[in-house]
């Protein structure tokens, strides 16, 4: 079993995969060529916004924005603590500081209380100037971006949506990568639209904006690649990834969400009361790109993991540590009791496999193993 299966999405696309490949092939027009222009386009039109600035991964996209936008030395910026590392990666690889904000016990989102606690703390310590926030959508849920503008509008942040494992959500009936001042995305192989590498891309309804993040991701070009009016970087899509994109963002919208969004109602139905399931709230649209349980404690969810691999049922923990935890933000000198969520969290989740190709024995098997450990655990307790 797979935990996310790639090579079962190929299988069956196969076909318009190869197809599109050869088509770049063909017209040897590897950087530039005329299936990124499309993509963008068709992305754009998709999430509904007025802009789609493609590049080189979801990483970048974000630094871009953060470069455009003039973050640097002396700036907060404001994340959720239980995310990747990259989301706190690109603030302090701007020169900016990261500010971690703990999260929602329920959704795992950005917590919106803690966001403006966090702003507060930051206003009348004095140090530092509150800049932007970068609510996370984690494992396919939006944020709750409708509290998190009300938080950025009264203290001034621009909202940069990091929508890298969003895409394909919805909150009220908008798609994820169309909130904010700007959004990027991740098209990282796992994600819910990857590609066969790297790649990213950056949404906005900002024209100014898409015109500089259009210059700065081309060596700060101006008029021509060969004309540079500002330091930039090389962060461009690929052709040939564009060209996969294209096939399977038709395959994302005609059945993959859809089909995701079953499996997890089949997980759901079994597994309530066993485990803690997510939480969707009403309004709320998830993509799935993980499917995250939370089991009693760190011994439980360690136990549950290691029976699972034992059935042959692949499972990973994201994440094992916060943000404020790792030690290239050790400088920052934060600790456990700031983010109690973040860190509780860390220790009882558990993703298990999840994907649209995924067959009905497949996800019987998953459940089967799950409520076999669990009520193995209930009849030791009993004994007890």
């Amino acid at each position: 079993m797979q935990f996310r299966d790639l090579r079962a999405q190929y299988a069956n696309y196969k076909g318009s995969i190869d197809a599109a490949i050869q088509k770049v092939i063909d017209h040897a027009e590897f950087i530039g060529g005329e299936e990124v222009l499309l993509l963008e386009r068709e992305l754009a039109d998709y999430v509904g916004v007025k802009h789609c600035i493609s590049c080189a991964n979801g990483t970048e996209a974000m630094t871009l924005v953060l470069m455009a936008w003039g973050i640097g030395a002396g700036d907060a910026v404001f994340i959720p603590d239980f995310t990747f590392f990259a989301t706190g990666e690109v603030v302090a690889f701007c020169g900016a500081t990261p500010v971690f904000v703990d999260v929602d016990k329920h959704t795992f989102n950005m917590d919106p209380a803690a966001l403006e606690k966090a702003v507060l703390s930051v206003l009348q310590e004095g140090k530092l100037k509150p800049k932007a926030v970068i609510p996370v959508d984690l494992f396919g849920l939006p944020a709750n971006y409708p509290a998190i503008e009300d938080v950025a509008k009264k203290y001034g942040l621009r909202i940069l949506e990091d929508g890298a494992q969003g895409f394909g959500g919805s909150l009220g009936g908008k798609l994820a990568c169309s909130f904010g001042d700007a959004a990027t995305t991740s098209f990282f192989p796992a994600k819910p639209l990857g590609c066969y590498g790297d790649g990213g891309a950056i949404f906005t309804n900002d024209d100014d904006l898409a015109t500089l993040l259009g210059s700065l991701k081309v060596h700060g070009k101006g008029t021509s690649k060969y004309d540079n009016v500002r330091v930039g970087v090389n962060s461009r899509l690929d052709t040939l990834q564009a060209a996969i994109l294209r096939v399977k963002l038709k395959a994302l919208v005609a059945h993959e969400l859809t089909d995701v969004n079953r499996i997890a109602k089949l997980y759901d139905k079994a597994l309530h009361g066993a485990v803690e399931i997510p939480i969707i709230p009403d309004g709320y649209y998830s993509s799935y790109a993980q499917y995250t349980i939370k089991l009693k404690c760190e011994q439980q969810r360690d136990e549950l993991q290691v029976w699972l691999q034992q059935s042959g049922i692949p499972s990973l923990v994201y994440y094992i540590k916060p943000l404020h935890a790792q030690g290239a933000f050790a400088y920052l000198g934060r600790t456990d009791t700031e983010y109690p969520v973040a860190t509780e969290l860390c220790k009882v989740v558990l993703s298990l496999p999840m994907h649209p190709y995924m067959t009905q024995g497949d996800i019987d098997q998953v459940i089967c193993a799950i409520m076999s450990f669990m009520n193995q655990a209930e009849l030791s307790h009993r004994s007890l």
